[in-house]
């Protein structure tokens, strides 16, 4: 019953379009195309071909304005007409296009990287953006991109790349400082690419990775030892400090003490003690240890010549932070063993501000 009405009315539709007027047939598409929009939570597979079978033939003649508003009503529908939504992405006009190659789920990879092979930049932008990008994907968007492209990708935290992406996008990025940071926050990028990354970066790029990484923390428990100078202002960590002074001095300031500091849950003194071995003010330190994102904590800990055992301890023990993954703590491993000593310390009093304590230098200089 439903095949024998869809083909009546494609035939009654096909003698429209034949008689009709462009600005008739536009009338109609707008018709449809609302039909569609208020039913389609009732439709089923089958009834959605059916509106396919209409709306395909209504857009062969529709002007730009309203296949684009056609294509944005599309893109997030899961059940959007297939053929309709395939001719929407492969038309030429990118303002088409790039809502259903940006957002649909009804275009498969073999379509988009037929699109992605035959279309222009603004096209490949679209689909770079998607929610999800396979290796074979981003390879071919890699091959015909260009710079605005592959910064989109490397902004993808649901793309994947091959080794061979991977390895054309750090190219790129030695000639492109976005590109660079870009790449240089993500969690998957190779060890060895990554290395390659970070002997490329700039003073502007250090300071923008490292500020990347400090955001601004909000509704977070705060520290341990800190509950009591919450109502009157920021943590104490004068006495931290002083301890901190009393181990150097007697020359058991190293990784013992601070991985008993974070097993224990005493982040004032982990805090304390980043700060005195990297000369950087405990202001600058304390959001390192309450964000979300590791990248900056490593720096920290790398700097203050802490092996990973007990950079792995303070990652594990932090308060107030959600439990860091398997696949993070790897990822956060892999950007360890890269960073060079010399690499880290620089890189953590540049961007964060190098300012030592009157206390620590006196210290030093005692």
């Amino acid at each position: 019953m439903a095949v024998t009405a869809s083909a009546a009315l494609i035939a009654e539709l096909d003698k429209v379009i034949k008689a009709g007027s462009a600005s008739r047939q536009t009338r109609i598409l707008r018709q449809v195309t609302d039909l569609f929009r208020t039913a389609v939570d009732r439709l089923d597979e089958t009834q959605s071909d059916v509106f396919d079978d209409v709306l395909a033939r209504l857009i062969e003649s529709a002007d730009v304005e309203s296949l684009t508003n056609l294509s944005m009503i599309l893109s997030d529908i899961e059940l959007a007409p297939r053929e309709t939504v395939c001719r929407l992405a492969l038309h030429e006009e990118a303002s088409v296009a790039a809502p259903v190659l940006a957002s649909s789920n009804r275009l498969s990879e073999t379509h988009l990287v037929e699109i992605a092979t035959t279309r222009g930049r603004e096209h490949l932008l679209a689909i770079s953006t998607r929610r999800a990008l396979s290796e074979m994907l981003t390879d071919t968007l890699i091959r015909r991109g260009d710079s605005e492209v592959f910064k989109a990708l490397a902004q993808n935290a649901g793309a994947r790349f091959s080794e061979a992406g991977y390895a054309a996008l750090v190219g790129s990025a030695e000639r492109d400082e976005n590109l660079l940071e870009g790449l240089g926050l993500r969690l998957d990028i190779p060890a060895k690419l990554l290395r390659k990354l970070l002997g490329a970066a700039t003073d502007a790029v250090w300071a923008r990775l490292s500020n990347a990484t400090r955001p601004v923390v909000r509704d977070r428990p705060q520290l341990p030892n800190a509950a009591s100078a919450a109502a009157s202002g920021p943590t104490d960590y004068t006495q931290a400090i002083e301890q901190m002074v009393a181990l150097n001095r007697a020359g058991k300031l190293n990784d013992s003490p601070v991985n008993r500091f974070a097993i224990r849950g005493e982040y004032t003194h982990v805090v304390a003690a980043l700060s005195f071995m990297t000369e950087v003010k405990v202001e600058e330190i304390e959001p390192l240890v309450q964000s979300d994102r590791l990248y900056g904590l490593i720096v920290a800990c790398r700097a203050a010549r802490l092996d990973w055992s007990t950079t792995s301890t303070i990652i594990r023990y932090r308060p107030g932070c959600p439990a860091a993954t398997k696949q993070e703590l790897e990822r956060a491993r892999e950007i360890f063993d890269a960073l060079l000593l010399s690499v880290a310390q620089w890189t953590v009093r540049f961007g964060l501000a190098r300012d030592t304590s009157e206390k620590i230098a006196v210290a030093r200089r005692g």
